[in-house]
């Protein structure tokens, strides 16, 4: 990966307001999803004392890699009927017009607007939408690596990515007091290199 504006110092970078020619240590082009290697959980509190763990179960992402970061974008969609948490009861509960109302607020979106970085630390910022809210949020983004798969000849990349919202900002400020309002969210993805 080559750099002009971008200084690093220990595991942190820098990037400067002009044009980086910074590229993403990835062949350019649109790297497939992988959803069997992929995830994408969850924790919240609950009552202040402890915590519920969960995932979503219907993930789906887009990599596209330009010949550098300005050019270069993550997309992602997730369906919250598809929430897991291990209790049946709880996640149609959830799902249910008193929590998340997935007839009226069926998926949850990430679009990027930067990526910066260098080596196998990237920060990700972007806009969340969650039914007709969109905020900003950012991802501390971990880089697995690319390595060739020898069953099939593929290139998988992998990322490992968190970061958190208030759900109250979404309008999702249901069970004050018994939910916390701040959700972690931590993906776990692998993308394909295009051929």
């Amino acid at each position: 990966m080559t750099t002009e504006s971008q200084s690093t110092t220990g595991s942190q970078s820098t990037t400067g307001t002009q044009s980086s020619t910074t590229a993403l240590p990835l062949t350019s082009g649109r790297w497939a999803f992988d959803p069997l290697h992929s995830a994408v959980g969850f924790t919240v509190r609950h009552l202040g004392i402890s915590k519920v763990r969960g995932r979503f179960n219907d993930l789906q992402a887009e990599l596209v890699v330009g010949e550098s970061l300005e050019d270069s974008s993550i997309t992602a969609t997730v369906g919250l009927a598809s929430i897991d948490t291990g209790n049946a009861d709880r996640d149609a509960h959830v799902r249910s017009a008193d929590l998340l109302d997935v007839e009226k607020r069926p998926t949850m979106t990430f679009r990027s607007t930067r990526i910066s970085g260098a080596g196998e630390d990237w920060s990700l910022d972007g806009e969340l939408t969650i039914g007709d809210v969109t905020r900003p949020i950012t991802f501390d983004v971990e880089f697995g690596g690319v390595v060739d798969v020898p069953v099939d000849g593929s290139r998988h990349a992998g990322f490992d990515a968190t970061g958190e919202f208030r759900r109250s900002d979404f309008g999702l400020d249901f069970a004050p007091g018994f939910l916390g309002d701040v959700i972690k969210v931590n993906l776990e993805v692998q993308f394909v290199e295009p051929k």
